[in-house]
């Protein structure tokens, strides 16, 4: 998208017209968006370039997001136009413009773009301290934005080298006394969480691993129990993809202590319990934890329950595992309870025809067939292979093994006598 056509979020009431506090500014719609008063256009540009920055910074405080960035892009033209090229003021705007992309929008490419005009008008050399360090924290956001950016677009050596130099960056404004201990060990953290992301996708687990020691040690006596989960679960989904699954059960288990102390109801809980259910279920040796699976499965649906509700997709899909876990331990009558009745949740959620649906209604008419229900399995099949054959096609591979089903069980002899009689009732009618 063009920068000059992001956002169109402006302060406008329902009948059209501009607030009190933009009637000095704007005088009504036209087609292109809100038209300028003749007064606001006749303004000196450092009047304008205060402004906009100004209606920034207030529109990303009540998170209107677009209406701040088509404001950061308009500074960045007025900002050219009052201080000229190569200044650390439009360096600064482009820093700005740049970051709102990544963290609003999450647009990872216009984010980059906007870094490389940042960099392009630095000053050079500068004799003025205080110049120095402002170059330096406009660097250290550059840095920033271009490491997340990087990360965003797969590029993951530029991801490293840009974290690497926002790390040396803080550094060296903390010794200036530029960014308090406080600044210092946010940016730390912001960091060490990229790099721990870079180090993870290039499959380098024991840096990665290091980088979440670092914001242990950062949280250390911080009293942010949310924070502290958070990396115990990234070391947890480290040590599992090494196939460590003592260690990831070990890390899930200090998460889950902290999760249950701060808040046993909340999302964080839920999640930290279904995946330690997820992992002690399909761990070396599941029989010996089955106890323990089943006690966290429930944990985490009661606390889904208690933070998103029952029709919100992640309870669901958590449903669904302990469901799968009830089957492999033979308990096919609750799962199939479960099943049934999470249908009209998963409709309300999903919608008739999803993927969800029919994925549900294919378990429940195949834990049908096993306990020898063929008439229950047809129809039940059936159904399923009407929302699998829309959503994919009749050649679809998912759609042609319910049609399997749906044949084999129509060749049955409770299904056959089944369709004899509707067809007998139909004679007579």
């Amino acid at each position: 998208m063009d920068d000059s056509q992001a956002g169109t979020d402006s302060p406008v009431s329902s009948t059209g017209r501009t607030t009190t506090r933009h009637r000095d500014v704007f005088t009504g719609l036209c087609s292109s968006g809100l038209r300028f008063s003749k007064d606001f256009l006749m303004m000196p540009p450092e009047e304008k370039l205060k402004y906009f920055t100004i209606n920034a910074q207030d529109s990303e405080d009540k998170q209107r997001f677009d209406a701040c960035i088509q404001d950061l892009v308009r500074c960045v033209a007025l900002t050219r136009l009052v201080y000229g090229e190569r200044h650390l003021k439009l360096a600064q705007a482009h820093a700005r413009l740049a970051k709102a992309y990544l963290q609003f929008k999450g647009w990872g490419l216009q984010a980059q773009e906007h870094v490389i005009k940042a960099r392009d008008h630095l000053p050079v050399c500068s004799s003025c301290r205080d110049e120095k360090l402002d170059v330096l924290l406009c660097l250290l956001s550059v840095n920033l934005t271009e490491g997340a950016a990087s990360l965003l677009t797969d590029n993951l050596e530029e991801a490293d080298s840009s974290l690497l130099k926002a790390e040396q960056i803080v550094e060296e404004l903390h010794q200036q006394d530029v960014i308090n201990q406080e600044e210092k060990r946010e940016t730390r953290l912001e960091i060490s969480s990229g790099l721990y992301r870079v180090y993870r996708r290039q499959n380098r687990p024991e840096e990665a691993l290091n980088q979440c020691k670092k914001s242990l040690q950062l949280l250390k006596d911080c009293n942010q129990p949310e924070k502290t989960c958070a990396i115990y679960k990234d070391m947890a989904a480290t040590e599992q993809d090494r196939g460590h699954m003592d260690r990831a059960i070990e890390h899930l288990s200090k998460a889950h202590a902290i999760a249950m102390s701060h808040n046993p109801e909340g999302l964080q809980g839920a999640q930290i319990s279904h995946s330690l259910a997820m992992i002690l279920s399909t761990a070396a040796e599941p029989h010996h934890n089955d106890a323990a699976a089943g006690q966290y499965f429930k944990q985490s649906l009661s606390a889904y329950r208690s933070s998103v509700g029952l029709q919100d997709p992640a309870f669901l899909t958590a449903q669904d595992d302990f469901c799968r876990f009830l089957l492999i331990n033979g308990q096919q009558e609750k799962c199939m309870e479960i099943q049934r009745a999470s249908l009209d949740s998963k409709r309300a959620a999903f919608g008739d025809l999803s993927v969800e649906v029919a994925d549900t209604l294919q378990l429940i008419g195949s834990v049908e067939m096993t306990e020898g229900q063929m008439n229950q399995a047809h129809r039940t099949m059936t159904k399923c292979l009407k929302i699998q054959s829309l959503l994919h096609g009749p050649q679809h591979k998912k759609a042609k093994a319910v049609q399997r089903a749906v044949d084999m069980l129509e060749r049955t002899t409770e299904v056959v006598e089944r369709q004899q009689r509707q067809a007998r009732r139909k004679k007579k009618v």
